[in-house]
């Protein structure tokens, strides 16, 4: 594993972009596996939890709105960790960074299913604050350097090697639900917990072996150079109304579908699948082109943002369209909500790359690392609009007007964006009509 440890800077780009053009390198190969294990083994931790949980924590005395703090709180958390995570990735370390988030994660998952023993009321509710809350940090160190290293490694293919990683991130949301509840119902609360944190740790010791060591220099940029920029603004509201979503459908989904359709949390896991596989299908595909057609991210984005809008307001459906709720129409706008995902979220992380680079920012990992760190940020705000504001929603009006709510969002995020490309498409031409005309003067003044 020697040559993997030599310092990122000394391959030259050109030898990048020939190894990502004809066949990968080792080097390549074996990010490649470590980013999927870490993907998977990470997602299938954190969605665990949807189908049972909020049963559980209901029998332990919280209400509605405190399970969707639970949930929340462990978005702030992520949030300030993606922000110094971000920041600090080259001064840290992207490997030392990975490996310390998984250590931590498998700790406070594995602590998680010991908290049925707690009794139930302030104590049990006190416990899953703090706990998530430490997981939450160990999540976006994994996460921050993970994204930050792939687009290092894989420069000119980023939103390729994404699309295909999140193949592996969808297993993991598709097998945690079902495996979860199925282990809920067999063996009880906390063997799903125990197990897959356990899992989680074995990521410890396989990515120290496989994952090489990165080195860089640090950066002079900051988050606030980033974003102020419209266009990086506006696409972080997109990824914002993505993971509010989710947020949203992770603390209310499996209580609406027990309740409405008498479900069990088995079958609620089922249930989820239809928003997962149609993510885990999609995104290679998404990637593969958004890279290779990079012109159509932004169109991307936009249809992506509708079709989700349109998910989530049938999703009850809203009231207002009286449309009785049924069960196959809830699995069928899970499964558009599920690809609208992965045409939506795939092209934001390259986009805002690409939009950082044209206006100056240094090309490498720190740069790399704000923009994983931003991107982890945004998204965990999302996370903690989405359950708990979905949650008030829902315990005060109903699960078909929270969901429409989030709806909105969506249609709102795509709106902004669609505007914003318009506008910009006269500067561009103006701009691309001046440049010809220089390069038809030029030889003239030359001669």
């Amino acid at each position: 594993m020697e040559p993997l440890d030599g310092p990122e800077r000394t391959e030259p780009p050109a030898a990048e972009h020939a190894a990502s053009s004809s066949s990968m390198t080792r080097r390549q190969v074996l990010t490649l596996i470590s980013m999927a294990s870490v993907n998977f083994s990470s997602m299938m931790c954190y969605s665990i939890l949807g189908p049972f949980f909020p049963t559980e924590a209901v029998k332990k005395g919280a209400s509605q709105t405190v399970i969707g703090l639970i949930f929340g709180c462990y978005a702030v958390s992520n949030l300030f960790g993606s922000l110094v995570m971000g920041r600090y990735i080259v001064q840290i370390g992207a490997k030392f960074m990975l490996l310390a988030g998984l250590f931590l994660s498998s700790g406070c998952t594995i602590v998680f299913g010991l908290l049925d023993r707690v009794p139930a009321g302030s104590a049990f509710i006190t416990m899953c604050f703090v706990v998530r809350s430490i997981e939450a940090v160990g999540f976006a160190a994994v996460m921050t350097s993970s994204f930050a290293v792939t687009a290092k490694i894989f420069p000119n293919n980023v939103a390729t090697v994404l699309g295909s990683l999140e193949i592996f991130t969808g297993l993991g949301l598709i097998m945690g639900p079902p495996v979860g509840g199925w282990f809920y119902q067999s063996f009880g609360y906390e063997v799903p917990f125990l197990l897959l944190g356990c899992f989680l740790l074995i990521m410890v010791p396989f990515n120290l072996y496989i994952l090489p060591n990165i080195v860089a220099d640090p950066s002079k940029d900051s988050f606030f150079r980033l974003l102020s920029h419209v266009k990086i603004v506006l696409i972080c509201y997109v990824i914002f109304t993505l993971s509010a979503g989710l947020g949203f459908l992770d603390a209310t989904l499996s209580l609406f579908a027990i309740q409405m359709f008498s479900l069990s949390p088995g079958h609620v896991g089922l249930i989820m699948l239809g928003l997962s596989l149609p993510y885990c299908l999609a995104s290679p595909l998404m990637g593969y082109f958004t890279d290779k057609y990079p012109a159509t991210r932004s169109w991307f984005m936009v249809t992506g943002g509708l079709a989700t809008g349109v998910g989530f307001c049938l999703l009850g459906p809203v009231p207002f369209l009286h449309i009785p709720s049924q069960l196959w129409l809830l699995v069928l706008m899970l499964s558009v909500i599920g690809f609208s995902l992965g045409m939506t979220a795939l092209p934001t992380f390259p986009e805002i790359i690409t939009c950082a680079y044209e206006n100056g920012f240094q090309e490498g990992l720190s740069t790399l690392g704000m923009v994983s760190g931003l991107f982890g940020a945004v998204w965990s705000l999302g996370m903690f609009y989405g359950p708990t504001v979905g949650g008030l929603l829902t315990q005060h009006l109903s699960f078909e007007w929270a969901a429409a709510v989030q709806g909105g969002l969506a249609f709102m995020a795509a709106f902004l964006l669609a505007v914003f490309y318009l506008c910009q498409r006269p500067q561009q031409r103006v701009a691309e009509d001046g440049s010809r005309q220089t390069d038809e003067i030029t030889p003239l003044l030359n001669e």
